[in-house]
Order: structure tokens, then C-alpha cells, then sequence
């Protein structure tokens, strides 16, 4: 069966953006290591696609694929164990829900093999609604004597319900495994004032570009509009790694997209930098909106790890980046913004931003804050490097490690910029 004949059966020509071409080493392919399994796919990659037709026509499956989905037992003809993942709320306001399958290489060795999973999603109080999915993994030739486990993820989003899950995964000789579970998507006690981006019992394929741009917000037409400036260390967790993993870039991404979300502002100026670099990565000035692909287009030209010898030759170059900077951007314009955020996670340098070279600022009459992502905050408790030039303006600062910790940051900060700026109306000095 041809490529394109499989895609076919669903009256859908899938797209495959998903699928990772293995690597090829020695006797099998070895993509990725890890405790002496083989993963077949990275999880970023692994994300499912809903089987919807062009103008909403219904889907064609085999009919031996359905019966699967309705006998309700588990099958193991293709040998594999099934995992599922509890759906957890991500920084995007998504619950993230999957499963991880792991098979014995040798089952799927000799000529190349397509393994083709297809599962459906079914709201409890929706039945009549169920929601199905189709994901495929090509795997390459492998030699017989291949050793170890296969490892594959796959993940989906979810609104806030319970959910019931049939799957079925087939490989090229027709053979099948087979597993049913029961999940579901709730908020704690704590997290009940949150607004999720999605609404209860609704099932989606997870986001693949994280720079999608950003639907049109409908802006408050009560006065005062915001106009709000954000600095954003665009960087991981770890200072020291060589590439952004999908975690951080999803925060980050989700603090951003939390700021464009709100109505009350109208205007955006946003300058991300990276510190490894010492460079601004991204720069917009005074937009309607935050200009996501571009954006990502810029972050994805980021060379993380390396360092210019430039840079080598002067002692505390990061220093004085990040206290250039904060001069540029912080200092007092006769159009300022309402407000200035620092965002990213902890800039911990040798030496901070010293405050003689904040005070010929003059004074500062408008908010500053720093959303401070730092996942593990008992490990590194201590204040960073913009933590310190935040305090010496006398702005506030949130740490946000849990999605809730966003969204009352979000809650919090522009109801206090919307109080500075009526403030400063009724005191006669209007910021516009």
C-alpha cells in the first residue's frame, strides 16, 4: 500500500510534519538513546491529527479498524504496552493529555514499516460527539537482530471533562494492538477562577506551530487603553544549554500571548533579547498586535552556546548588555508606555546592573514588573540580575512556576497599570 493510498482511506491527505526521519547507525536505527530503549519520535513532534474531511464530509475507515474501536478489548496481535498520561494544564491554559506505546524492535525489524495508530475521544455528557484522531510512524529498515524497545509518544488537548479513549495501533502486515482508558481534565479547587482557552469536554490536536499568529482580540472600548512595553529574555531554563527546549519556549510563548490576550490593551512594544548572545533577537514597536511569527522567525535564528571572542575581551560584557539595555528601554520618553514587564526566566550574572548606572534615569512614573519564569524557584531562591534593577524602580515581581501563577499575574498587574494610569488623568498627568 503506497504512502498516499493510506493517507486516502480517511478522505484526507495528511500532512507529516510529525513524522521523524531516523537516524542510522550500525546494525539498526538509533535516533535517540535513552536507558537503552529507541524513541521513534520525539514527543514535540508526535502530535495527532484530527480525521476531519474538506467541508466536513464524513470518513471513510476500514470497517476491521471500527470494529476494533467497538469490541473494547485489548488486543496485543502487534505485541506493545500502552501508557496513558494524565491530562495536565499547561502554561497555555490547555490541558495536555497522551499515552507513551513501547514494542519490542525485533517486531517491527526487516523492510520498512508503517505503524498506524487511530483513536477516537469521547466526551462523557457527548457521546453522539466522539472525536477521532490518526497518527502514522514510519519506521525505517531495521536489521532482525535489532535489540531493545521501541518507544513512541503521542499526545492531545482537551478542554475541562471526562473523556473516554479507544486505540488502536496496526502495522503494515495488518496486525493490531489495542487499549482502552478512562481520563480526565480538571481544575483544583485553587485554579477555579482561571478562564481556559478551551471550553469543557472539546478535543484538539495539539498546537504544531508555536508562532502561529494570534487571533484578533476584541479591545475593551472603556477607557483607559493600555499601552504596554515587554522585554523578554527570550532563553531556557538552563542557562547553559545550546538549544531552547519546547517547555520554555511554550511558557514563554504563553506569558506572551496571556499580555496580547488582554482586552484593556491596545498597543504593544516588545524587545526579546537573549542573554547567551548578548544581542536583541526581536524588535516592535508600538503595534496593534504582537507579531508572532516574526518573532519566532527571529528566535529561531538564535545561536545559543556560542559566544563572540568580542565579548571575551571584556570583563562583565553581560553586564553591561543587560544595563545598556535597561538605560535604552526604561528611560524616560516623552511618548512612554504605561508600563514596562521584564519576562523569561533567571538572568544570574557575576556582577549585577549597578544603580549609579540606573540613577541619571531620573525618576521612573509609570509600573515596572518582571514575570519571572522559574519553574524550580526553591532551587535558585535569590534574586537575579533583573530582579535587582526591578527593585531599585521599586516594581513588583512574580514568579511564575504553575499555569495559575500566570494567569493571576496577568489578573493582578494590569489592574494595577490601569489604576496607575487613571492616577495620573486625575493628577493631571496623562501618559498619552
Amino acid at each position: 500500500m503506497s504512502d498516499r493510498s493510506a493517507d486516502q482511506l480517511f478522505g484526507v491527505t495528511m500532512q507529516r510534519p510529525w513524522r521523524n526521519q531516523l537516524r542510522m547507525s550500525g546494525k539498526f536505527a538509533e535516533p535517540f538513546r535513552v536507558a537503552g530503549t529507541f524513541l521513534l519520535c520525539a514527543s514535540s513532534l508526535c502530535s495527532q491529527q484530527l480525521m476531519t474531511g474538506s467541508g466536513g464530509n464524513a470518513l471513510r475507515m476500514f470497517n476491521t479498524d471500527m470494529a476494533v474501536l467497538e469490541m473494547q478489548e485489548v488486543r496485543k496481535d502487534l505485541p506493545c504496552s500502552v501508557t496513558p498520561s494524565k491530562p495536565v494544564l499547561g502554561f497555555d491554559l490547555r490541558f495536555h493529555s497522551g499515552y507513551d506505546v513501547s514494542l519490542p524492535m525485533k517486531e517491527i525489524a526487516g523492510s520498512e514499516n508503517l505503524l498506524t495508530i487511530i483513536f477516537r475521544v469521547v466526551p462523557e455528557h457527548h457521546p453522539e460527539e466522539p472525536i477521532y484522531l490518526v497518527h502514522r510512524v514510519r519506521v525505517p529498515q531495521l536489521e532482525d537482530d535489532a535489540k531493545g524497545d521501541a518507544v513512541l509518544h503521542g499526545g492531545f488537548d482537551l478542554g475541562e471533562g471526562k473523556y473516554h479513549v479507544d486505540w488502536l495501533m496496526r502495522d503494515r502486515s495488518e496486525r493490531v494492538c489495542s487499549f482502552y482508558w478512562d481520563s480526565e481534565a480538571t481544575l483544583t479547587a485553587k485554579d477555579r477562577q482561571m478562564n481556559l482557552v478551551m471550553p469543557p469536554e472539546m478535543v484538539a490536536q495539539i498546537e504544531g506551530d508555536q508562532f502561529k499568529e494570534e487571533a484578533p482580540v476584541e479591545r475593551a472600548q472603556a477607557e483607559p487603553r493600555l499601552n504596554i512595553k515587554v522585554l523578554m529574555n527570550f532563553a531556557p531554563q538552563n542557562a547553559l544549554s545550546s538549544a531552547m527546549q519546547p517547555l520554555d519556549t511554550s511558557a514563554l510563548i504563553s506569558i506572551l500571548r496571556s499580555i496580547s490576550r488582554e482586552p484593556r490593551i491596545d498597543k504593544f512594544s516588545l524587545v526579546a533579547f537573549n542573554m547567551q548572545e548578548q544581542r536583541v533577537v526581536y524588535r516592535q514597536e508600538n503595534a496593534d498586535k504582537i507579531d508572532f511569527p516574526a518573532l519566532g522567525e527571529a528566535v529561531g535564528g538564535m545561536k545559543l552556546g556560542t559566544v563572540k571572542v568580542s565579548q571575551l575581551a571584556v570583563k562583565h560584557s553581560d553586564t553591561q548588555f543587560l544595563s545598556e539595555l535597561i538605560r535604552k528601554e526604561v528611560a524616560t520618553e516623552e511618548d512612554h508606555p504605561d508600563a514596562i514587564i521584564f519576562a523569561g526566566p533567571k538572568v544570574m550574572l557575576d556582577s549585577n546592573v549597578q544603580q549609579d548606572a540606573l540613577k541619571d534615569l531620573g525618576e521612573v512614573d509609570y509600573p515596572i514588573f518582571y514575570m519571572n519564569y522559574n519553574l524550580y524557584p526553591q532551587a535558585v531562591p535569590w534574586r537575579d540580575s533583573i530582579s535587582h534593577a526591578v527593585k531599585f524602580f521599586k516594581g513588583q515581581e512574580y514568579t511564575i512556576t504553575r499555569p495559575r501563577d500566570l494567569w493571576f499575574a496577568m489578573t493582578e498587574m494590569v489592574g494595577r497599570i490601569a489604576k496607575a494610569k487613571h492616577s495620573h488623568r486625575a493628577s493631571g498627568g496623562s501618559t498619552q
